[in-house]
């Protein structure tokens, strides 16, 4: 039996893909394009599979606590535990995206065209109508697992517990609160000011967050979002908007953005001043996304592929300003990312902050005297952020200027942004 692209069976069969794939190790984005291209998914099918899988990785530990109350043994079929966590999420979730009776019928729907999971159409089927006879018996034992009523791991609960004793909750709350559409304002191209009004006329309501950051209220694809395709506004979250301001950048400067891939902070650095960038990063296909970013606001830039641990790409010649946004955990972003938190191991942080250090070590040796290093990560955890440039610092004698240091992640209306990780450093003249 085929199922119809347009309904909920399909985008829970294409959801239950994915997240199966991501259980096994693949990123959430990669499964979904990789799904998407499987299944031949029109665009309107993608939408509806992209929003329920990520909103399933918000409830996966809740919804994984109340498949192991309702089955005596676990599914043996990866995708058949996928589709019952991800149904379970569903009519489990408060603000109730689709009708119980809808998500049981198609979620059976799903079971039943699939031939390798037919045979458990009738288990879905118990299952799930089980769940919505004794819901709130289920909820409160579920609830009484941690991992359940975070919706975390239960060492990234520790963890968090130890590392933020007075903010642990309000940051794993944060984590779990569906991200904002946060836009930079290429002030090259106009004030903010006249942005909002330009919103205003379009009828989207807006929030200016900081000196150019304007979040939307309702978020909205990037070709429908006024100026975007023009390169009026670039999608940026407003902590991540701090970095080129604090570099400190002058009009024809050598300037090095490591790490640049997908490229946001390479475009602002060209919006704040004109200097000469050098855009690195080890992946050529990413490395295609910052060509894309200075393609739409028309800036130039030397793109290099290369491993910023290493010399081999680098000509000799020192630079100005480097900006390090080094590789880590992104625990700082799981609000964007909510694969992040299952995918991760608790000795994650320390191999990260190694290959962080590797890489800020060779990057000082190409920066002048006098120069200045920009140490970001998108990350909360100290071992690669705070204890890294604490060290560095250590070995390198450099001289630590103003810089936000740690941001916890905030989603409370006026101060809205991820948690990233901010130092700067100075080389010394002698």
């Amino acid at each position: 039996m085929k199922i119809a692209t347009d309904s909920l069976a399909f985008a829970l069969d294409g959801a239950a893909r994915a997240l199966t794939m991501v259980i096994a190790g693949s990123s959430l984005p990669s499964a979904l394009n990789s799904t998407f291209d499987s299944l031949r998914a029109p665009p309107s099918a993608r939408g509806a599979i992209q929003d329920i899988s990520y909103r399933s990785m918000r409830s996966w530990g809740l919804s994984s606590e109340l498949m192991d109350l309702l089955l005596d043994t676990p599914p043996q079929q990866e995708r058949l535990g996928s589709l019952l966590r991800i149904s379970l999420g569903l009519l489990a979730d408060a603000s109730k995206p689709y009708a119980e009776h809808t998500v049981v019928d198609q979620a059976v729907s799903a079971c039943a065209a699939d031939r390798e999971l037919s045979r458990a159409k009738g288990v879905v089927n118990a299952v799930l109508r089980r769940f919505l006879r004794e819901r709130d018996r289920l909820l409160r034992t579920a609830n009484a697992s941690e991992e359940a009523r975070w919706n975390y791991p239960q060492w990234w609960i520790d963890k968090l517990r130890k590392d933020w004793p007075n903010q642990w909750e309000a940051i794993l709350q944060s984590g779990n609160a569906r991200p904002p559409l946060t836009l930079r304002v290429n002030r090259r191209l106009g004030s903010v000011e006249d942005y909002l009004q330009l919103l205003t006329q379009q009828q989207l309501e807006a929030t200016q967050l900081g000196p150019s950051a304007v979040r939307l209220t309702q978020p909205t694809p990037v070709s429908d979002i006024p100026g975007f395709l023009k390169g009026r506004v670039s999608v940026q979250d407003a902590a991540a908007q701090l970095a080129a301001p604090l570099m400190q950048l002058e009009p024809g400067m050598r300037v090095l953005d490591a790490c640049a891939a997908p490229g946001g902070k390479s475009v602002h650095i060209l919006e704040t001043v004109d200097v000469s960038l050098v855009a690195l990063d080890n992946d050529k296909l990413r490395l295609a996304r910052v060509a894309d970013n200075l393609d739409r606001l028309g800036f130039k830039a030397e793109l290099l592929c290369g491993d910023a641990r290493h010399k081999d790409w680098w000509d000799g010649q020192s630079f100005d300003r480097i900006l390090a946004d080094v590789p880590c955990t992104a625990s700082g972003i799981v609000r964007r990312h909510p694969d992040i938190r299952w995918l991760r191991r608790t000795e994650d942080a320390r191999t990260l902050a190694k290959l962080g250090s590797a890489i800020l070590d060779n990057l000082w040796s190409m920066l002048q005297p006098g120069g200045l290093m920009l140490f970001v990560t998108c990350s909360i955890w100290p071992e690669e952020s705070e204890l890294q440039a604490e060290a560095f610092c250590q070995r390198h004698s450099c001289v630590r200027l103003p810089a936000p240091g740690q941001l916890a992640p905030r989603s409370d209306g006026g101060d809205d942004h991820d948690g990233l990780f901010y130092a700067l450093l100075q080389k010394p003249l002698f």
